[in-house]
């Protein structure tokens, strides 16, 4: 990667490797690595945006940019009035770009094996078509299914879906049939 472009502190920079520029205020030690998000990587061949590229940056030090003089002055009525302001500064240096990240890939590991696994533990009480049922369906539906099929949903929905709506049509289902 030759250049990326991040966001910093709500602000966008088109940064190098090497590259040393000044963003506002971040809340690190001098000396603190960090990775910014990284909104878009090109350079070589075809820009992509979204990139799974990350961006390594280093704290160098914590400065302030120059004094900003403001004067309000009314004439005739004998107004004046002077303040200044001196923005608070990081001062970081783009230390790598490119590479994925190893927590990324672990991330979209995780919910791919946790998605299959469900649909073979539902326990087959469970009535036709419940996956796909929702809140409003399960309210409507649940007085008429047998003990066995209301007790295979509520623990399903205790274990996988954990809607509130459901759970609660579920228990009132339950509490009806046993009075």
């Amino acid at each position: 990667m030759s250049y990326a472009i991040i966001s910093v502190g709500g602000k966008q920079y088109r940064v190098r490797e090497g590259e040393r520029l000044l963003v506002d205020r971040l809340a690190l030690e001098d000396g603190a690595s960090f990775t910014p998000t990284v909104l878009l990587t090109g350079g070589d061949g075809e820009p992509e945006l979204a990139p799974a590229a990350v961006v390594t940056a280093k704290v160098l030090s914590q400065e302030k940019g120059p004094k900003i003089r403001i004067g309000k002055y009314k004439q005739r009525t004998g107004y004046k009035r002077h303040t200044g302001f001196r923005a608070s500064l990081t001062r970081i240096q783009i230390e790598s770009i490119g590479g994925a990240p190893a927590k990324r890939e672990r991330a979209t590991q995780k919910p791919q094996t946790t998605l299959s696994a469900p649909p073979a533990e539902a326990p087959s009480a469970l009535p036709k078509g419940y996956s796909s049922f929702t809140v409003a369906q399960i309210r409507e539906a649940a007085p008429t299914w047998d003990a066995a099929a209301l007790a295979a949903a509520l623990e399903h929905e205790t274990t996988h879906g954990k809607r509130k709506g459901a759970i609660a049509a579920l228990e009132a289902a339950i509490a009806e049939e046993s009075d």
